[in-house]
């Protein structure tokens, strides 16, 4: 592959810096590159900025607010993004459930939820896991029984991110108790005002409140919510998790984190030690990168809605380097990591803390999950050893 830019490309790269850094205010994406958490209207408003310009979901189809963009153009108009420290569009919506309804989806389903997900009307949650079924994700137990024009729906559901946000739920239930595991399981969008729906946080050991359990009692959900066919959902997680993959091969974001390694190090560049380290990690980086690059390239010969079993290779790899770097940072703050305050102030009589101390411990601990959800790296491995390899 040729990794050099056409004039064309790097033109569109530059128009795409252009609008991340006019069209989204300076001093969201300041707080963004110190570390510090956007809120949902900072993630929302971004998104309905985006999608007034085009820009919030270019991979869709095109009538539903896509891009005729080619797989290097939407590697470019994501990465300009995460170097910007702009917002990213909701990935539950965007990256998820969207493309499952514009693949899989009735016209009415595509009419009444794509336009609304795309610009944030609806924020969207992610009902897989549940507590005996994570990366086993096919164990599953939470049932929808089929009354008259609407299912029932009992169970619970995991580790559901910013599920505290959710208007929607898209979650796997099984609608077939007979049949083995995979048959049986169908795809279902439930609004999170039903009655019988509960949320409850689950607080981390970063101190963040990022994850929830959701309950389900006895909820009733139209039938007509169904996506696809009934006990075909399987088909459609393995759709949704294909891309899931490919975003969280995390390039940009680990790009960023380098940068700011970078910043910090200070006369630690000068050791050959950490400089060799620091050029590992950058190395691994730009090979990550190329492999998505392939990745995307190769979408076009796909049948549609086959994933590619390539994404586990980047979703292991990608979930490596992300947790590499996090530790770098915290490797070169030393000390200065410790003192995490949420608020970001400092007592009286105490130096400022430098950046990066506001975070780089806490962040530490949360991507430590980046090796489980999308399918736990020895999940992962399976998949390449049974897909790629043919073992």
């Amino acid at each position: 592959m040729d990794l050099a830019l056409s004039k064309e490309d790097r033109a569109f790269a530059e128009r795409m810096r252009g609008f991340f850094t006019t069209e989204i205010p300076a001093e969201l994406r300041q707080r963004l590159a110190r570390g510090e958490h956007a809120t949902r209207d900072d993630v929302v408003n971004t998104q309905r900025t985006l999608n007034e310009h085009g820009l919030a979901v270019p991979h869709w189809p095109v009538e539903w607010g896509g891009q005729d963009w080619t797989s290097l153009q939407r590697h470019l108009w994501a990465e300009e993004m995460t170097l910007a420290h702009v917002p990213q569009p909701i990935v539950f919506n965007t990256a998820m459930v969207g493309p499952v309804i514009a693949t899989f989806g009735s016209q009415e389903l595509k009419e009444r939820f794509l336009p609304k997900t795309a610009s944030a009307e609806i924020w969207w949650s992610q009902g897989f896991s549940e507590p005996n079924a994570g990366s086993d994700l096919a164990s599953l137990k939470t049932t929808a029984v089929r009354d008259g024009d609407d299912y029932i729906v009992n169970g619970q559901k995991t580790w559901t991110t910013l599920a505290q946000y959710g208007d929607w739920i898209f979650c796997l239930v099984r609608t077939d108790p007979s049949a083995q595991k995979q048959r049986g399981i169908s795809f279902l969008l439930i609004d999170m005002r039903s009655p019988g729906v509960t949320v409850r946080p689950i607080h981390l050991i970063d101190g963040g409140y990022e994850v929830n359990e959701v309950f389900f009692e006895d909820v009733r959900v139209p039938a007509d919510q169904l996506v696809g066919e009934e006990n075909k959902g399987w088909t459609y997680a393995k759709f949704l998790l294909g891309n899931e993959r490919t975003s969280n091969a995390g390039v940009g974001m680990i790009k960023n984190r380098i940068s700011r390694i970078k910043r910090l190090a200070g006369p630690l560049l000068d050791e050959p030690l950490f400089r060799a380290r620091l050029t590992r990690l950058e190395v691994a980086t730009t090979a990550l990168e190329v492999s998505v690059l392939r990745v995307l390239a190769r979408e076009a010969s796909l049948p549609p809605g086959m994933p590619d079993p390539v994404s586990s290779v980047l979703k292991l790899r990608g979930s490596e380097l992300q947790q590499a770097a996090t530790e770098l940072l915290v490797d070169v703050l030393g000390p200065a990591a410790l003192p995490y305050r949420e608020s970001g102030d400092v007592p009286d009589g105490f130096a400022p803390l430098p950046e990066g101390a506001r975070d780089a411990m806490p962040t530490y601990f949360n991507w430590r999950k980046a090796s489980i959800y999308a399918g736990s790296n020895e999940v992962q491995r399976q998949i390449i050893a049974k897909a790629i390899l043919k073992f």
